[in-house]
């Protein structure tokens, strides 16, 4: 089975970006979906984005698209999620996530193992 972990959140202002990155170790992370979501304090856990096991498709939840780009590098076993233009309204913990399939959105149940997550924080 796919171990994922998460690096790369922290604070940062509104406006700026952050390159969060997920290294997978074990399994079959160069044949899975990889996606990406986040958990803001007393919500659901939401979409923000998937990427296909080859890199060749992404789809975005409508909050990400057009600001956050994912991408993979199977060489290295490792998934991106940049993002720019960031909002405090993007402060969550997110996390990354594998799943069978070609693009697999958006509930979080479809994705069978999880990262541990990374804090994002976005002032204002």
């Amino acid at each position: 089975q796919v171990q994922l972990v998460e690096s790369g959140g922290g604070l940062v202002q509104a406006g700026g970006s952050l390159r969060l990155s997920c290294a997978a170790s074990g399994g079959t992370f160069s044949r899975d979906a990889m996606g990406w979501f986040r958990q803001a304090p007393g919500k659901s856990r939401d979409f923000v984005g998937c990427i296909s096991w080859s890199g060749g498709s992404t789809v975005y939840s409508d909050s990400g698209k057009g600001r956050f780009a994912i991408s993979r590098d199977n060489a290295k076993n490792t998934v991106y999620l940049q993002m720019n233009s960031l909002k405090p309204e993007d402060t969550a913990v997110y996390y990354c996530a594998a799943a069978r399939g070609i693009l697999v959105y958006p509930l979080p149940t479809q994705y069978y193992t999880w990262g541990q997550g990374t804090q994002v924080t976005v002032s204002s």
